[in-house]
């Protein structure tokens, strides 16, 4: 018997995408979906997701944000003490990952960036250790929606993880990115899984609704990242376009149940 007809994905909604809503009013939400995590929230809002039995996939809140991460050495102090100040925190309520970024190339080199990214790694990944939270670095398209962002491809982001070496440091696969920017997400989940440590969905193209009406087949994606042994969650990012984004949402999650 395959994995994928023993092991049906734990479900995560990223909180930026129900805006509309209130974290209570979407932790609710959730509940009855049957979604086990609110994700890219901070530590001030645990308390609202375990009211509702409910946790944080991934933490959000390094500074500087996307555009301001580690490729750049002025940043890492400030970067640094957040983690040493978050990772405990997350420890303590549950959240298994918090997220981080390369930064905006601004005339940078990828290869300085990529040394640079290490150096800061480097610096987190016995804070993570420590704690057994995984720093996740997040790959993005710079075609449409982050121009000029670093980490923009599968190859970077593995050569980065591979010299941290460390299994704290990994990379947030978001798969609507990596098909932004052309690339088989299939083949990469199958050769690459090892490194990535939490998965974003979207539709292509747009970044809606992950059914028929764009291009990636999710069913076989998700079924790909189940027969990997993946037993974290998958984090449901698209933006609705639905009248009732609620019902896009659990169609998202039927879809995902494979």
């Amino acid at each position: 018997m395959s994995p994928s007809s023993q092991f049906t994905p734990r479900h995560s909604v990223c909180k930026w995408c129900y805006d509309t809503y209130s974290l209570d009013e979407l932790a609710q939400i959730a509940k009855r979906l049957g979604i086990e995590s609110i994700e890219l929230v901070n530590p001030s809002e645990y308390p609202i997701l375990k009211a509702h039995g409910l946790t944080a996939a991934v933490t959000w809140g390094v500074p500087g944000g996307i555009e301001n991460g580690l490729n750049r050495l002025e940043n890492h102090d400030a970067i640094v003490a957040y983690f040493e100040h978050d990772l405990p925190l997350a420890k303590q309520g549950g959240s298994p990952n918090i997220v981080c970024f390369s930064g905006n190339r601004d005339g940078m080199d990828d290869q300085e960036g990529l040394e640079n990214c290490i150096t800061g790694l480097k610096r987190i990944a016995p804070l993570a250790e420590k704690h057994g939270v995984t720093t996740i670095l997040e790959l993005l398209n710079s075609s449409h929606d982050h121009p000029d962002y670093m980490a923009d491809s599968t190859a970077w982001g593995i050569e980065l993880c591979r010299r941290v070496g460390s299994e704290r440091v990994k990379l947030l696969y978001d798969i609507y990115h990596m098909a932004t920017m052309g690339e088989d997400v299939i083949a990469n989940i199958r050769e690459f899984h090892p490194f990535f440590a939490h998965y974003h969905t979207g539709g292509v193209p747009g970044r809606h609704e992950i059914d028929d009406s764009q291009s990636l087949d999710y069913p076989t994606i998700i079924r790909t990242i189940v027969d990997t042994g993946y037993t974290g969650f998958i984090g449901q990012e698209f933006i609705p376009t639905a009248a009732n984004p609620i019902a896009s949402l659990e169609k998202a999650i039927q879809i995902c149940n494979i």
